[in-house]
């Protein structure tokens, strides 16, 4: 059995004078879910581009489930389904027309109605479905072209910010389907900018910027890196920081004029200690004390940030 979903070996490309893609190395294994997190303008939809074979990259190879996207493009092409940024759809079909058509470019006919009807069920399509493309709204469009993603039932899902511009209800059915599929032993692939969504779903995580590559770990892998064992820790104050001398007020971060807060390692209390001792000296009470553990973004933030 094939152990890794895609391959992906020393990647380059350019547009012009610019550097898309800068020699990137991932392999994603079979059944993961795989977040493919960066800014704008980071690679992210190229490298997707990439491994659907609609870019043909200058130097290295991608490969789908052992399948060489250029060389081999149709096995390839059919190990993946695609879920787009853009809202591309054909006007002049109904929408179980359309995911017929799409059935049909994969060679599954008759015998693929089954699933077409399973899929407009659930992503409550049933009843648009005689409707034609052009009459839906932005999140009933967004959910055919997850369906078409899904009509020739793919090993590996990719998902580009398939949840952008979208209602609670549209996600809310995206995560439940994708979650099951995942399950049953799909490999998912998601970009996104909500990174609330990726700490929660995903289980490995590569972070690119500028083309290049800055970090490919387990979810748990990159919370644990530098300065991620660090927590924030923030202080409610019943007075005013003006109670307190000018040269400690400095030695703070100011939410407001009752509330700081301060990173400090995850074992010391030292710092904690040190502004009870200190507040307490100008008659200036503590009515809350809470800390926070970093997350997914506060990673992000920091590795993206160390490159600008």
């Amino acid at each position: 059995m094939i152990e890794t979903a895609i391959s992906i070996r020393a990647v380059c490309k350019c547009f012009g004078q610019l550097q898309a893609l800068d020699g990137i190395d991932i392999d994603i294994p079979r059944g993961a879910f795989f977040g493919l997190l960066g800014p704008n303008g980071a690679g992210k939809s190229t490298l997707i581009n990439a491994i659907a074979g609609l870019v043909r990259v200058d130097s290295g190879q991608v490969m789908v489930m052992g399948n060489d996207v250029i060389a081999a493009y149709q096995q390839a092409r059919r190990c993946l389904g695609v879920v787009p940024q853009e809202l591309v759809f054909d006007a002049f079909f109904s929408v179980r027309e359309v995911l017929r058509i799409q059935a049909g470019y994969f060679g599954l006919g008759r015998e693929n109605w089954p699933w077409i009807e399973e899929l407009l069920a659930e992503l409550r399509l049933t009843e648009k479905a005689e409707s034609n493309m052009r009459s839906l709204s932005g999140g009933m469009k967004r959910r055919v072209l997850i369906a078409q993603a899904l009509v020739h039932k793919p090993d590996v899902i990719i998902l580009d910010e398939p949840t952008a511009g979208v209602d609670i209800e549209v996600r809310h059915l995206l995560w439940s389907l994708i979650r099951r599929l995942h399950k049953q032993g799909h490999t998912i692939i998601l970009t996104t900018h909500y990174l609330e969504e990726a700490e929660s779903l995903c289980e490995h995580i590569a972070i690119i910027d500028h083309g290049r590559l800055l970090a490919l770990d387990s979810k748990q892998g990159l919370l644990s890196r530098q300065g991620s064992q660090n927590r924030t820790l923030q202080v409610q104050l019943a007075e005013s920081r003006h109670l307190l001398p000018e040269v400690i007020q400095k030695s703070y971060y100011w939410l407001d004029d009752y509330r700081c807060e301060m990173t400090i390692q995850e074992d010391c209390t030292g710092p904690l200690f040190t502004l009870i001792e200190q507040f307490h000296r100008y008659d200036v009470r503590i009515v809350d004390v809470h800390t926070e553990r970093p997350d997914l973004e506060d990673v992000f933030l920091d590795m993206v940030s160390r490159q600008r």
